[in-house]
Order: structure tokens, then C-alpha cells, then sequence
């Protein structure tokens, strides 16, 4: 529901001014036009959503990964149906977190611009930091360096800070009639100098074809527009990937059974091979010191033909999980084979009570130290998906998004937090002067942290990549 409301932009009287009266296509009627098929994964479509911006029912800017003309490309496109595609903290947020995948993965990157700019009252909360909205263009110049093609379309205004996304790119087209650049717009210029200009005059894709040369293309309709981008991208000389096309099992269950095993609590153990067994190609898994450290379950396996490594929570993670997983990290970096995890991290133990609790204690967080610097150092791959809790230190051992995960997923039922709420107790200490006091503040933390900790809160501040289906892992 959540995601079919997001996929609705600024609602359904926004889309039909924008279609309407504006003559625009909607955003990913845009995207129909340029990719080459149907498989398209959408990144953190939920973010932004319900976020203190006064009605703004997201983040105004939507994000993927798609193919086109064979090649594998990012995709950043505002969406103008959402206060005229302004560009709100979560809108920066979200780009900067496609560019990073861009570079990281050397993907080519297409740029849909449709904005007004950024929205001014926040501007503190977008614009002068390091990693806010000049981080964008920044990206850009560091792309090109990289040898990464960078290719836009102007198809919409694209007005302020945002007029530099497409001037910085290699290639762009502009579209006639409804694509217009400018550093500010004709009530502005009337504003400082008393003059009457167009929008068109001002800044239209005539002008720029013809005058300026900040537009590479000039198009008359958007149609001609995303054919001129497939045009360009199949003469960038940036070789598709090879498809491999690799002989892959199913697995033996259904992966539907997976919405019956997302862990839900920590009051019934669940053996989480139930769940590799329903995400491994033929279910076969090949396990890694099966019978030591079993509150870790490490191992080699295959999804869709690539072999990769799995580390997934069993448990509490102990020191001799921690051992385990730190030596199987390194032997998959070693070996140069990406690595899964499968987080579900358990609450802490008890505090020490006694010498022998409190050596053990410190052993298990000397193991644990020594796997996060194992997950951090490995020159591999990583892709986390959070089936259950992720909570405190235990998910950066378990390379949550603070560990750079390539790609980090949330299944719904997941719970982000330093601590899990359900475990507080809300009985005060004996002897306390301020019982009712205690209780009630008490009371009031595990509301907020219970609220917090939702899949949905986390998504929506693009702490991860996207809540996703668990019957969708294997695809995703």
C-alpha cells in the first residue's frame, strides 16, 4: 500500500495538471520510454514519506537502476508532481546516494531534470555542508574524471543549483516548449531590473540549442527526446556488461514461504537455514565450521548462477560466531567472492555479575571487534538484507549501512535501533522515590524507540536502499 501511494507522486490532481495543462509526461511514463524493458529496481521508493515538510508526501525524486541500448545505467529523475519537483534534504539525500552507487559500480548515469530548485526555507538543511546539495554537481566532475558517461534530459524547469546538472553532464537534450534553464526565472529577472522576458526568451530550448550552447540536443517532443538519449548512449563506446546467462536451480521450497518465516521476535528460535533454504539456487549450501560458533551460519552458495558468500545471525553473536565470521569474511575477500548477510541480530546479554562473566564479556567484544574490522577491510561485494532486528554494535559486525554495504534491504517486519524496546522493562527499581516518574518516562522512551525502529522509519531517511518484499530477495 505504502509503496503504491509513493508510485502516486504529489496525487492524482498533481499528475493530471502536470500532464494536463503542463503537456508533461509523468516521471515514469518517462522512464517506460527509455528503458529497455520492464526490469527496473526502483531505490528507496519510500523515502521522504511522511516526513515533517508540510504535505510533501515524498521525496520528489525517483531513483533506479534500469538498462538501456544493453547497458546497465542509474537513473536520477525528479518528479514534478511533488511541489513542482523541489528539491527538499531527502531529495539531495537520495541522489548523492544513486551517485555513490554510479561510482562505486562504474554504472552510467541519466539525469531527468524537472525542478524549481531547491526549497529555500530549509536551505540550511541542503545547502552548505559537505554532503548536501553542491555535493551533487561535485559528483559529477569526479564521475568524469572516473571516465563514467553522465547524460541528461532537460524536460521540465531547471532553475538555480539544478541548472548545473545538466550543463556538467556530457550530453543533454532539451526538450521544446517545456524545458527551460535558468539561474533564476522571469520574476526574478523582474524583480531586479524591471523587465518583462518569457520563460522561452529567458531560457528555452531554443535559446540554448541555438545561443548559449548549454544544451547539446534540441527535441520537439519528449518522445523524440528519450530517443535521442538511447541514440547517445549507444554511441558512448561503454561496453554492456556480458550477459551471462548461467544454468541456475530454484530453490527446493517456495520463496512465498518466506512471509511465514520473517522473524518477528526473539521469543521463538528461528533456525535461519529454514530461510537460506528458500534462497539459494537448489537450496544446495555448502557450510563453513558448521559446528562451531552456531549462532552464525556461514558458507558458500549460489543465487541465480553467482556464487557468493553467506553470513546470516542464528542467534546471539557470540565470541566464537564472532572468530568464525571474521575468518570466513577474509577468506571470501581472499578469494574475491561477493558476501550476503542475512542480519538479524539479537538482544545483549545480561550485564556481568561476576570476574568470569566479565572476562568472557570482554572476549566476545574483542571477537566482535575483530570481524567488524574483517567486514570493513574486505575488498569484496556486500549486500545486507535485514530479515529481522538490527540492533546496536551487533549490526555493524553484521555490516549494516555505516559499513558501506554495496546494497542494504529491509524486509517489512524489520526493526532498526541502538536497543530493542520490547526487551525494556517498565517495572521501576525497588526503593525508588520517583517511581511514577521513572515508569512514565520509561513508558514514553519505548513509544518513540517502538515508532523508530519501524522498517518504514528507516526507509523513509534512506538508512537502507528499500523496503523489499521477502518472496522478492532472490530477484532483488
Amino acid at each position: 500500500e505504502l509503496l503504491e501511494m509513493a508510485s502516486k507522486g504529489g496525487g492524482e490532481n498533481a499528475i493530471l495538471r502536470h500532464t494536463q495543462r503542463n503537456k508533461k509526461l509523468f516521471v515514469r511514463e518517462r522512464l517506460k520510454l527509455l528503458l529497455d524493458d520492464e526490469s527496473f529496481l526502483e531505490l528507496s521508493p519510500l523515502a521522504g514519506l511522511n516526513m515533517p515538510y508540510g504535505d510533501v508526501p515524498a521525496a520528489g525524486c525517483l531513483t533506479g537502476i534500469g538498462k538501456i541500448c544493453g547497458v546497465w545505467c542509474v537513473f536520477m529523475a525528479n518528479d514534478a508532481t511533488v511541489k513542482g519537483g523541489t528539491i527538499y534534504p531527502i531529495g539531495v539525500k537520495k541522489q548523492l546516494r544513486a551517485q555513490e552507487i554510479a561510482m562505486q559500480n562504474r554504472l552510467l548515469s541519466v539525469y531527468l531534470v524537472d525542478s524549481g530548485g531547491a526549497f529555500l526555507p530549509l536551505q540550511s538543511e541542503l545547502f552548505p555542508d559537505k554532503s548536501h546539495g553542491g555535493r551533487v554537481f561535485y559528483n559529477e566532475a569526479i564521475m568524469s574524471a572516473m571516465r563514467i558517461p553522465q547524460v541528461a534530459v532537460v524536460c521540465g524547469s531547471c532553475v538555480a543549483g539544478g541548472a548545473y546538472v545538466p550543463t556538467m553532464a556530457e550530453e543533454t537534450v532539451i526538450i521544446d516548449k517545456i524545458g527551460t534553464l535558468f539561474l533564476a526565472g522571469p520574476p526574478l529577472v523582474k524583480a531586479a531590473t524591471g523587465e518583462d522576458v518569457s520563460p522561452e526568451d529567458l531560457g528555452g530550448a531554443k535559446l540554448h540549442s541555438k545561443v548559449s550552447g548549454c544544451s547539446d540536443h534540441f527535441a520537439s517532443s519528449e518522445k523524440e527526446a528519450y530517443e535521442c538519449i538511447r541514440n547517445v548512449i549507444s554511441t558512448l563506446n561503454y561496453d554492456p556488461l556480458p550477459e551471462e546467462v548461467v544454468e541456475h536451480d530454484s530453490p527446493l521450497y517456495s520463496s512465498d514461504e518466506l512471509l511465514g518465516l520473517a522473524p518477528q521476535d526473539y521469543r521463538l528460535t528461528l533456525p535461519v537455514k529454514l530461510i537460506l533454504s528458500r534462497l539459494m539456487d537448489g537450496s544446495r549450501f555448502q557450510e563453513f565450521k558448521a559446528n562451531y560458533g552456531t549462532t552464525l551460519v556461514t558458507g558458500f552458495g549460489h543465487v541465480e548462477g553467482h556464487l557468493v558468500g553467506v553470513v546470516a545471525n542464528n542467534g546471539e553473536l557470540s565470541h566464537d560466531a564472532s572468530l568464525k565470521g571474521s575468518h570466513f569474511v577474509q577468506l571470501c575477500s581472499q578469494r574475491s567472492i561477493p558476501i550476503l548477510f542475512f542480519q538479524n541480530t539479537a538482544p545483549h546479554t545480561a550485564e556481568p555479575t561476576s570476574i568470569s562473566q566479565a572476562e568472557a564479556h570482554s572476549n566476545r567484544l574483542k571477537a566482535q571487534a575483530s570481524m567488524m574490522a574483517a567486514v570493513a577491510c574486505a575488498a569484496v561485494p556486500k549486500i545486507t538484507i535485514v530479515i529481522g532486528g538490527c540492533y546496536g554494535s551487533e549490526s555493524y559486525v553484521m555490516c549494516g549501512r555505516s559499513f558501506s554495504p554495496n546494497f542494504l534491504f529491509l524486509w517489512p517486519n524489520a526493526r532498526v535501533a541502538l536497543v530493542d524496546s520490547r526487551h525494556f522493562s517498565t517495572v521501576p527499581q525497588a526503593g525508588d522515590s520517583d517511581c511514577t516518574g521513572d515508569e512514565s518516562e520509561l513508558k514514553h522512551l519505548k513509544e518513540k524507540l517502538e515508532e523508530e525502529s519501524s522498517a518504514f522509519y528507516s526507509s523513509a531517511r534512506l538508512w537502507d536502499d528499500g523496503v523489499i518484499l521477502p518472496q522478492n530477495t532472490r530477484k532483488v
